[in-house]
This record gives structure tokens, sequence and C-alpha cells, in this order.
């Protein structure tokens, strides 16, 4: 798994033991992810179908991209498409995509490397794999995840953030049993470099078999994991979970996960994605690639990207880009 390792996890900060009277979360439902396909025809698992809206709040979706070994000719991407309302996050571990928008932005993220997309009052967009995958082939993996803004925010102007896979912030367990990447947000002083609208955390974590973690978690932020790969327990009450299964947990102090002494043979971990937020608590209304409050929005987004007013496809082919380029500059 090429994003972010290290050889030696106790040479990295520790995540502190939990208090004697921490309380860890329970779980209060497993959802397992229907799959499906997006864009050009592309694996997903849905990762959060089924769970219901206010225990995702302040996120509105998340897809497993893959984990698939592509043959030649193979790859996918997605045909130009508008957003409007929210921010997209593109978490990359296997593999290599380029984006674009309709206002000159994108670049190239690779092995472990985020692309934060802040839609805001709309642009269309683009993901394609490079020209080099199309041609032989290879591994894809990967996440994306839709973050709600506030009403207040949902008219930012476009931006992005390109993180690379060594800017994540990264931390070990007391002892040593699992790696912990924090993407945005921050786990036990431990900061990720996404700068968010909302306030929320992101983490990918890779457990040992056998090792047990035990997070501290803000009170405020709801809390959700789900598992790329791999099986273990989660919550209070040590809750069976396995890949493309996510949890939802209810309050406490910690979130704790255990990995199984047996894994799956291609993994030698078990990985998860962890996150949680401040629930935003504003009606969401949500239509395709638009998330407004309410259906007059969709209605004017809907004509806005039909009149143009999002941007337009650029009538020249996007440039070849390889992992190493410049990135375009940011909107």
């Amino acid at each position: 798994m090429p994003a972010v390792t290290v050889e030696n996890p106790l040479a990295l900060p520790r995540i502190a033991a939990p208090a004697p009277d921490a309380v860890p979360r329970p779980v209060l439902a497993v959802s397992t992810a229907p799959s499906g396909f997006e864009g050009e025809g592309f694996p997903v698992h849905r990762a959060f179908a089924g769970i219901r809206s206010e225990y995702l709040d302040p996120f509105i979706m998340m897809d497993q991209m893959g984990e698939v070994e592509y043959a030649a000719g193979e790859p996918k991407g997605t045909p130009w498409h508008p957003h409007r309302g929210f921010e997209t996050v593109t978490y990359i571990i296997d593999g290599t995509f380029i984006h674009q928008d309709s206002h000159g932005g994108g670049g190239v993220i690779t092995d472990g490397d985020t692309q934060w997309m802040t839609a805001g009052s709309g642009l269309l967009h683009i993901e394609t794999p490079p020209e080099k995958l199309v041609q032989t082939g290879g591994l894809f993996h990967g996440i994306q995840l839709w973050v709600n803004l506030p009403k207040v925010k949902k008219w930012s102007p476009p931006r992005y953030q390109d993180i690379r896979s060594g800017q994540v912030g990264l931390a070990s367990t007391q002892d040593g049993g699992a790696l912990v990447r924090v993407i945005a947000g921050g786990i036990d002083g431990v900061e990720g470099p996404g700068v968010t609208h909302t306030p929320i955390t992101l983490a990918h974590l890779s457990i040992t078999p056998g090792a047990r973690v035990e997070l501290p978690w803000r009170k405020d932020f709801n809390a959700l994991v789900y598992v790329l790969n791999g099986r273990g327990t989660v919550g209070a009450g040590e809750r069976p979970i396995k890949s493309a299964q996510a949890a939802v947990l209810g309050a406490g102090d910690t979130i704790v996960i255990a990995a199984d002494q047996q894994q799956e043979g291609r993994h030698p971990t078990m990985d998860v994605i962890v996150l949680g937020g401040e629930p935003i608590r504003e009606p969401v209304v949500h239509y395709g690639p638009f998330v407004m409050n309410t259906e007059e929005e969709i209605r004017q987004a809907l004509a806005d990207f039909r009149s143009g007013k999002m941007g337009v496809e650029p009538t020249e082919a996007i440039p070849h880009i390889q992992p190493g380029d410049t990135p375009p500059p940011a909107v």
C-alpha cells in the first residue's frame, strides 16, 4: 500500500492512552456498502449507503474507489460534471488521477495524496487516469468524500488544496500497533494539513493483526468508521466489522477499533477510515452533484449549469500531465 508508511511507527508521536474514566463510544449501527459504478464505469462501494442522514451530518456520501487491478486499456475516469454547495475530498491510496476544472485549476494526485476541492458557488470538473495508466493498467484504490458546507458558505469561491502524502500528520498508538495518518482535523495534538470550512477530522489507520486502538475523539463530533480492507471489531461492545462495512458510533470520549489476529491474505493490516465532524443541522436537498438547502436552490443550480454560469468545458484537450509535474494555479 503506497499510502504513507514508515519503517518504525514507534519513532512517531504516540497517541496518549485514554484516561481511566474515558467512555468508549458504542456502535449504533453497522451498514454494508453496496457496489456500483461511477463516472465512465470505475467500480465503487457506496460506503454510507443505508446510513441515516442525521448520523452523517456534515458528510453527504463517501465512495471507496476500487480496490481494482486494471488491465491495459481498462482504467476509467469521469466525464465533465458540475458541483455546487459542498466540498469533495479525493484521497488516493494506490494509483494516479488527473483532475481539472473549468476555471483552469487542477493537477495530479498519486499514492497517498489528497485533492480537496471546495466547489462552493459552482464549477465544472473532470477526473481521468493518466495516459500511462491507461496504456499499462495497474492498481487503483482510493476514496472520495463529500463534505457539506453551511448555508453561509455555499457561495464561497471555488478553491483547491493539493495535499501531498508527505504533508499528512503521522502518529502511532502506544505500542506501535497502528499507524495513524491524519489528513484533516486533529487527534491528540497530531494535526492534518487539510483546511476545512466545516470542522471535521479525517484519518486513515493501518492496524496490525491483534492490535487494539483507542483514539480520543471530540465530544461535539459525530464518529464513523469505514473498513477499507480486513476484519476486526469496533466500539465499546466489540462489534464485528469487515471490509466494505461502516459503523456509526454514539456518544463518548474514545473510538475503539481492534484488528483480528487473522487478516486477509493480500492485506497484512486492517485499514480503516475514521471520520467525524460538527453537525451543521441545516436542511439538506441533495440532487446529483448539487447539495443545497432548498429545492429552489437546486432548480437555480440546474439553470446556472445549463446556461454556462458554472463554466464551460474547455475546447482543448486536457494537457498531458505526469506525476511530479507542477499543477496549474489553484482557483
